[in-house]
């Protein structure tokens, strides 16, 4: 089989990418990432056989493994082959301890050599998980959301919280993949991928909130200093950490760029005063904006695009970001601190960044803050002040189609205010929507790692208001999709209870018309429309 990818929004006409990655991933690229994902499933089948029973260290090498399979996160073949190789060494592990043989058709399917393990990988890929297309679809959502949950959870790991029940479930959820099972289990695991990655979003919520305090209203800059800096790019609020603790009193000022805004809300790191502010917009237009920084750029997640040579010397990927003939900094395992200097020393030697803007973001919406000012927003709510709350969270894109969100966030009536996280907020964050009685019409929760906080307002909400159903609140969703992690948000949503759901810019290619009629029928999911029949049906609560 030839390479097939449709796991992204973007995929070339919404049909798959078939010779390479829209995301600039190349076709063996592709394979690999195919193949890990075929070895994890063996993983599975032998843990599942021993009774679901992994040990810490095996749970963050499968987030981890998950992780780097995301879109836009690694590009780099070595280390997805290196991964292939610690997950097959895994597998035999498990395999080696086990009292009981597996059953022949686990062991057919897992092959009993490196070569029959090879030759049955080269048929790896979505198209394989099924000869049915619409239980391939569901397997597919739940894969998908299972990348997604985990790289949520990996972020909980690396500043050491876990949760068991979350690595059971991957065991649960990639054996499913190697089985066939019919669409009354497939849809079932489906759902259960959602609750799960409740856990992992709310593990995140908990473990940044412990480390770094809850997110208060701030305002960031979007203009620039006199000194040399350092760009931060990606989701890692470790990696943030460690690098303001580096950089102070080096003469080198740290900017946040695209997902990383969020990072200036926390109070842990607003005692940096080198900490300047934010610099560009959305992961989609890095390279011109890489280009213009001059100084070095850590990417230390997903959202990489092909890197220009103009810049490939001066960036730098860490954690499980990686992309063939740029830097890597190792490190951060076992309580070890990355070693952040080289950037620092090549900063000295840069000159400062070109100037893109000069202005000011206003955020710090979670739902500590949320919740401090609900007191303000119910009588708001009472009065007739806010009439209706859009979430209108997600991921953003290149696109010409997402503009939709910006013509939405301008249509919406001056009675709505609008809950967001993820970089879906590019759109419209930077619009003068103003206020509603002081409550600003644009309440930004944080990064799509933050996506949590939006559940819990919802329902904290549905708690003040004595609601019975969550579905009762003036909330609509319009949603903006890319990737895995967005998938694991949705079905996170759905098992909520949450329904009216639209989704855009399209629906996912991967979903079968069956598959998506079921979504329809069960939690009234919908594709966008135009701007002004959405914003009409959203303010009428359709």
């Amino acid at each position: 089989m030839g390479m097939y990818c449709d796991q992204c929004q973007e995929s070339v006409k919404g049909t798959g990418c078939i010779t390479r990655g829209v995301c600039g991933k190349s076709d063996v690229t592709a394979k690999l990432q195919d193949t890990l994902v075929y070895a994890l499933e063996g993983v599975a089948l032998c843990a599942e056989a021993s009774g679901n029973k992994l040990d810490p260290d095996h749970g963050r090498f499968l987030s981890q493994a998950l992780f780097i399979t995301v879109t836009n996160t690694n590009f780099d073949d070595d280390a997805i082959v290196d991964k292939i190789f610690e997950a097959l060494a895994l597998r035999d592990e498990l395999r080696s301890q086990l009292t009981d043989t597996l059953p022949y058709d686990a062991v057919n399917w897992l092959g009993e050599s490196k070569e029959d393990f090879v030759r049955k990988a080269e048929t790896a890929g979505i198209r394989a998980l099924s000869h049915n297309d619409d239980l391939r679809a569901l397997k597919s959502l739940a894969l998908y959301g299972l990348k997604g949950l985990a790289a949520y959870a990996d972020h909980a790991e690396v500043l050491g919280y876990v949760d068991h029940a979350i690595y059971d479930f991957y065991v649960t959820a990639l054996a499913a993949l190697a089985k066939d099972l019919d669409g009354d289990h497939l849809t079932a695991l489906v759902m259960e991928t959602g609750s799960i990655a409740v856990k992992a979003m709310a593990l995140l919520d908990k473990a940044n909130t412990e480390t770094y305090g809850n997110p208060v209203v701030t305002t960031v800059k979007t203009g620039v200093g006199s000194r040399p800096g350092i760009l931060i790019s990606g989701h890692d609020l470790k990696d943030m950490d460690e690098l303001l603790k580096q950089t102070e009193g080096s003469g080198v000022d740290v900017y946040t760029h695209c997902e990383m805004l969020p990072a200036h809300y926390y109070p842990a790191f607003q005692k940096y005063s080198h900490c300047i502010g934010n610099y560009g917009s959305s992961w989609w237009s890095q390279d011109k904006e890489f280009e213009s920084f001059n100084g070095p750029i850590l990417m230390t997640t997903n959202c990489i695009v092909p890197v220009r040579e103009s810049y490939r010397n001066r960036m730098f990927t860490t954690g499980n970001a990686g992309y063939e003939g740029v830097q890597h900094i190792s490190g951060g395992e076992n309580g070890s601190v990355k070693d952040f200097s080289a950037l620092v020393e090549l900063a000295k030697t840069c000159q400062p960044p070109v100037e893109l803007e000069n202005g000011e973001i206003v955020g710090g919406f979670a739902h500590n803050q949320v919740v401090a000012l609900a007191d303000k927003v119910v009588d708001a709510v009472k009065s007739g002040a806010i009439k209706r709350f859009v979430v209108m969270a997600g991921c953003d894109g290149r696109h010409k189609s997402r503009q939709y969100y910006t013509d939405v966030a301008e249509a919406l009536s001056e009675e709505t205010v609008i809950l967001t996280a993820g970089c879906a907020k590019y759109r419209y964050n930077k619009l003068q929507l103003g206020d509603i009685g002081g409550i600003p019409r644009v309440l930004d929760a944080g990064q799509c790692n933050d996506s949590y906080s939006l559940a819990v307002i919802a329902l904290k909400l549905k708690e003040v208001f004595g609601l019975d159903d969550i579905n009762d609140l003036p909330i609509s969703y319009d949603i903006a999709w890319y990737e895995q992690k967005a998938v694991a948000v949705l079905l996170a949503l759905l098992s909520l209870g949450v329904k009216g759901i639209r989704l855009g810019p399209t629906l996912p290619e991967f979903l079968t018309p069956a598959v998506v009629s079921v979504l329809v029928d069960k939690f009234d999911i919908k594709p966008i429309g135009t701007v002004q029949d959405d914003v009409l049906a959203m303010m009428a609560g359709q």
